[in-house]
């Protein structure tokens, strides 16, 4: 059973590459752009997830993850022309305006920096629980924005960076979702991810059990963290510029509702909604745009997402668990529920 079920991953990864291949080659910009966005989504959504789903820590301060990640990776790799003509102001600080990194390493300096500054957070952080946690987290995040918006000398301030180089793409941006998914999983299902859990159920019975509680809440805050970290250099190198005001509460906000909408504690969840949530702003684009109704042209700003908003709402409301709740895809119930139930003597079932 485990035999068949590995084989079928493998196939799934292959169709997955044919697919990046082709859509490589014939899409347009725009549509691989958008693909790259659903990928760089799902990385967000599931290392939020780890840390709000799994370990049941309410936390808000993704964005500022995001914004050490993304400035981390954007300063390893642009030229030294480039940070030459955004540091007009202010030069930049040593080692930073002589160095140039390659992508990946790059982006593991990204989460690791974002890794190290969920540590510090944490420390005082994650001993609040629930609410509390939430507006720490929150004002955590705000408090990085903050400090890079007045960082002349190493982030550019308030101009924010321009000139990254766009190495994001299909491959870059699923091959790190993919390796995402296994190191989430296998952490998941390790004794690891069973403390999580626990402490999600009830913190006074996982640390009567004998779970640390603030060394396993620093390590799910951590890795969250670190792929946050990944999931903003990612997006800052696909988008080629990056300023402060792009890690503001909203971008913690819509990875929270991808989240919520696929189902808090749910990989499979997640990765659907990721991808729903992006086409679907992207479809409903035409909203914004004037619409010519027979007798006038109307245009009505920010219809697109009041209608987005509508539709969410309604998903919810059927949906309270999100999508998948809690399950998960597996492909022994996939091909349970494509096989007949065979007949017993007499025509029945």
């Amino acid at each position: 059973m485990k035999k068949r079920n590995l084989i079928l991953t493998i196939i799934s990864i292959i169709v997955l590459a044919i697919f990046i291949f082709y859509a490589d080659s014939n899409f347009d910009a725009y549509q691989v752009r958008i693909l790259n966005l659903c990928a760089i989504y799902t990385i967000l959504g599931l290392s939020m997830n780890l840390i709000n789903g799994f370990t049941g820590l309410f936390s808000l301060g993704h964005a500022g993850f995001m914004a050490v990640g993304a400035y981390t990776t954007a300063l390893l790799t642009m030229s030294l022309a480039a940070k030459e003509q955004n540091f007009f102001m202010q030069p930049l600080v040593a080692p930073l305006n002589s160095i140039v990194w390659p992508f990946l390493p790059s982006l593991l300096a990204g989460g690791l920096m974002a890794a190290f500054v969920a540590y510090l957070i944490g420390a005082p952080a994650l001993r609040l629980k629930g609410d509390y946690l939430a507006i720490a987290t929150l004002g955590f995040g705000e408090i990085i924005r903050v400090i890079f918006t007045n960082t002349q000398n190493i982030t550019n301030g308030a101009l924010g960076l321009k000139g990254i180089p766009s190495s994001t793409n299909l491959w870059w941006s699923f091959g790190i979702a993919i390796v995402t998914i296994i190191v989430l999983l296998s952490l998941i299902n390790s004794s690891y991810g069973r403390a999580f859990k626990a402490i999600r159920e009830d913190e006074i019975a996982a640390e009567s059990m004998g779970i640390n509680l603030f060394k396993h809440k620093s390590i799910s805050f951590m890795i969250g963290a670190f792929f946050a970290g990944v999931g903003g250099g990612l997006l800052g190198s696909l988008l080629g510029t990056i300023d402060p005001l792009m890690f503001r509460f909203l971008l913690t906000f819509n990875i929270l509702l991808i989240i919520v909408l696929g189902g808090m504690s749910s990989v499979t969840g997640t990765i659907i909604s990721a991808f729903v949530i992006t086409i679907a702003q992207e479809v409903l684009r035409f909203l914004d745009e004037p619409m010519n109704f027979g007798f006038a042209v109307v245009q009505i700003t920010g219809l697109r997402m009041v209608i987005f908003s509508a539709l969410l709402m309604v998903v919810v409301l059927f949906y309270r668990n999100g999508l998948m709740g809690s399950r998960e895809f597996s492909w022994d119930k996939l091909i349970k529920l494509f096989k007949r139930n065979p007949l017993v003597k007499g025509g029945t079932k």
